[in-house]
């Protein structure tokens, strides 16, 4: 286990049907490794979903997307969740956040249905992915290569980018994210 003291993470989401495990499991994974962690939000309370059910928890955002942005954090978090991405992805917020960190080459990790923002923000064209398999001609229709992997490392430019494709493949996506930022 390493020790990510000193190292700072920022997860954004849309709020609505995010989906709950790709949400938690990174935060707690990062915050028992010694990191700080911030969730921001376009909207509070923050309603998670489990595949299907609607069920799952609220949780409170420590911050509003349109107050955070790159500085200060070393990677940032993208979860999944269809709906949750389906709104994120066209937030003008969002946008400047995920540009923010492609720009400062800081480490970008999106999962499932996370990637989607990588397309509208714009960012990281000709980068090889993974992601669910509903949204692959997407990715590939946003000029990215896409690749049927539990998580995928691209650093071809010096751009840490990491995806992965669901739920069942958060451990090698928050192993991913550890050897990043060791």
């Amino acid at each position: 286990m390493a020790d990510l003291t000193g190292k700072r993470a920022l997860v954004i989401v849309e709020g609505y049907g995010t989906e709950e495990p790709e949400l938690l499991q990174p935060v707690e994974f990062l915050r028992e490794r010694g990191a700080e962690v911030d969730i921001a939000a376009a909207q509070n309370p923050i309603d998670c979903v489990t595949g299907d059910r609607y069920d799952s928890q609220q949780i409170i955002p420590d911050k509003m997307l349109a107050e955070t942005g790159a500085e200060g954090y070393d990677v940032l978090i993208v979860p999944g969740g269809t709906v949750n991405m389906d709104r994120l992805r066209i937030n003008p917020e969002a946008h400047r956040i995920m540009r923010e960190f492609m720009e400062a080459k800081k480490v970008v990790a999106c999962i499932c249905h996370g990637p989607w923002l990588l397309v509208n923000a714009g960012v990281a064209e000709g980068k090889t992915v993974t992601s669910c398999e509903f949204n692959r001609i997407d990715m590939e229709n946003g000029g990215f290569v896409w690749v049927d992997e539990e998580a995928h490392v691209d650093d071809s430019d010096g751009q840490t980018l990491i995806t992965s494709r669901c739920p069942d493949d958060l451990p090698a996506f928050c192993a991913a994210i550890e050897a990043a930022l060791a």
